[in-house]
């Protein structure tokens, strides 16, 4: 896919503990955009958490939300979004997102994309009995709508701050920033 001349958003997709909603508010703030996760903007308005929903109305319950969430906020301009795992794995998404939306890819090994959400018991599709194992599952299940994105970034290694350098260098337009036009060069 061709990067879009006129970016009017750009929008996050990897696995879990890619960095999405670590990366995106960084690279938000360096484009003068907002950030908004998908994930965050289904828990405000269900008022619990992914996993909690995942529990209780279950996943097709949760997939058909992530999908509306996408369907609005796909909408907005000058917006970075970090997209659900599993929302961004469709390549028929990725094909058919709207005009100006930069898609990238943040790659994450199963190594790295378990270590860094160990922490957190917030992640149902790695709560089974070997995580390690479903997380090299899933990452390769995944892949092959993942590298539909305009770009791909790996993140293992790497700290956020490199990994917004390079999504602003292969974007490689100028940025406007929401407040006055001050130019943002990638």
């Amino acid at each position: 896919m061709r990067l879009p001349s006129d970016v009017r958003r750009v929008l996050l997709v990897g696995f879990m503990g890619s960095g999405k909603s670590t990366v995106g508010p960084l690279l938000a703030t360096r484009l003068g955009w907002r950030f908004v996760d998908f994930d965050v903007t289904i828990e405000a308005e269900e008022g619990v958490s992914v996993a909690e929903i995942f529990r209780t109305k279950g996943e097709p319950w949760f997939r058909n939300a992530e999908s509306r969430i996408a369907r609005e906020l796909l909408t907005r301009d000058r917006v970075v979004l970090g997209s659900g795992g599993g929302w961004g794995s469709s390549s028929e998404r990725l094909r058919g997102l709207p005009e100006g939306t930069v898609s990238v890819w943040l790659r994450v090994s199963a190594e790295e994309a378990v270590r860094r959400t160990a922490a957190a018991d917030t992640r149902p599709l790695l709560s089974g009995a070997d995580p390690l194992e479903e997380a090299r599952r899933l990452i390769l299940e995944r892949a092959q709508g993942y590298r539909v994105a305009h770009i791909g970034v790996d993140t293992d290694g790497r700290t956020p701050e490199d990994v917004v350098e390079e999504v602003l260098a292969k974007i490689g337009v100028e940025m406007q920033r929401a407040n006055g036009g001050e130019v943002i060069e990638a």
